[in-house]
């Protein structure tokens, strides 16, 4: 049976006494965005790239994208390319890697292939592009529609729907920026490279299998810096939380619960053992401070009257701590000591299998003209390897994100332009 959320007396009561091991340092989010600088506005009007910037927004969030189901919106990016003198290719994820799908509504028997979509200015694309700009296309369920607090949209209307924040008004600030800057010619078409890939939700299987095969395209690109899209409030990040993801398993011995000291509670076992883990400093560093656990999903037993042979928990651990990569990567340390609080709860009932494991992902942030954050959420930074300088900005709240009032303003989308703008011609020292 699904067990119901664990008592308050075992969770330390409500969410004002959590422990202060799964709280923030200083360094956390605001719900605040910086105030945006946008020359034409300081006049009273508005960008010249205004209509086609919401335009593309609002064509994106009305397109339902929850991972596993990308290829509507996928197909859209490549139309909309194409029809302004770029040339698209699509990567196709293999149904073998096809993780993701398992998230999506459709059936696997009915559900259309999956691809990235990478993307370049002109028919011929140069061996060596300087930069990657780069962002998902996928999103988290439920679909939520497309919603405007104003018919006639200005700075300060409210944009809403699934998406809006979540990536795709990266998605969309990022291509009107790039084509904003070939327009002007402040950038030639040959030192830029787009890519918006799919899976980033779920397990990172778009970018992962990008940099996978970039040897297989003809010829190899070769970047020496890449900006992700991600929502950090129209900040600059310096980085972010590795990731360590867990299926922890618990088994006892079943009996009759009238007799509850003749068999061996699973799930008792394993409510001890979680909340272990949340009372360890499990690893702390001054950037991003404290290593946080969510328990996303606990199971076990078969009935209220039977002592539970067996219970599992699904949970993710937010790394605060370095390395990124490597045996001996902050991932892999505080997965071992996950393991050892775990033990000694118990030393025989646990098992544990762990997956997508790094630590702290560190990613350049001096840059004149923005400020700095770090953020506790994942992203594709550490799943495009290579030697290449990484960005990670994006316009709107992680705040909203996921949540069923995802919403962004105007004037951010508008502001994310700007500093797109900027951080291309910063990469590429025009």
């Amino acid at each position: 049976m699904k067990l119901p959320l664990l008592p308050a007396c075992l969770l330390g009561g409500s969410a004002a006494f959590a422990s202060s091991l799964q709280k923030p340092l200083s360094n956390g989010l605001s719900a605040d965005t910086r105030p945006v600088h946008i020359p034409s506005a300081a006049t009273g009007g508005s960008p010249g790239y205004r209509d086609a910037l919401l335009s593309l927004h609002k064509q994106l969030i009305e397109i339902s994208s929850v991972s596993g189901n990308e290829n509507a919106v996928g197909t859209f990016l490549v139309e909309y390319l194409t029809e302004r003198n770029f040339h698209a290719q699509l990567e196709f994820i293999p149904p073998s890697s096809n993780s993701s799908s398992s998230t999506s509504s459709v059936d696997a028997d009915d559900a259309k292939p999956r691809f990235n979509v990478l993307a370049w200015p002109g028919a011929k694309r140069n061996p060596d592009p300087k930069l990657l700009v780069s962002s998902h296309i996928d999103t988290v369920p439920p679909f939520i529609p497309y919603s405007s607090s104003d018919p006639e949209p200005n700075a300060d209307t409210v944009i809403s729907g699934r998406g809006s924040v979540d990536a795709k008004a990266a998605v969309a600030a990022q291509v009107i920026a790039v084509l904003e800057l070939l327009e002007a010619q402040k950038v030639k078409g040959k030192d830029v490279m787009l890519l918006f890939v799919v899976g980033e939700e779920v397990d990172g299987d778009g970018m992962r299998y990008f940099s996978a095969t970039l040897d297989e395209l003809e010829p190899p690109p070769r970047f020496e810096a890449a900006i992700f899209g991600e929502p950090t409030e129209g900040k600059l990040a310096c980085g972010h939380k590795g990731l360590v993801g867990c299926e922890v398993y618990a088994r006892g011995h079943a009996g009759h619960s009238g007799y509850p000291w003749l068999g061996k509670s699973a799930t008792e076992v394993l409510m001890r053992g979680l909340v272990k883990v949340l009372d360890t400093d499990l690893g702390s560093s001054e950037r991003f401070g404290n290593t946080t656990v969510n328990i996303g999903r606990i199971e076990g037993g078969v009935a209220a009257n039977v002592i539970p042979e067996k219970a599992h928990a699904d949970i993710v651990l937010r790394v605060a701590i370095g390395p990124q990569d490597g045996s001996e990567s902050g991932g892999q340390i505080v997965k071992e000591r996950l393991w050892e609080t775990l033990k000694s709860v118990d030393d025989e009932a646990f098992e544990m299998n762990c997956h997508n494991i790094y630590g702290a992902v560190d990613c350049d942030c001096e840059v004149s003209g923005f400020e700095n954050i770090t953020v506790n959420y994942g992203t594709d930074v550490p799943n495009l390897k290579g030697n290449h300088t990484r960005y990670l900005y994006g316009p709107g709240s992680i705040l909203v994100a996921h949540g069923p009032d995802e919403a962004i303003k105007v004037k951010e989308l508008e502001q994310a332009v700007e500093d797109y703008k900027k951080l291309v011609l910063h990469v590429l020292g025009n």
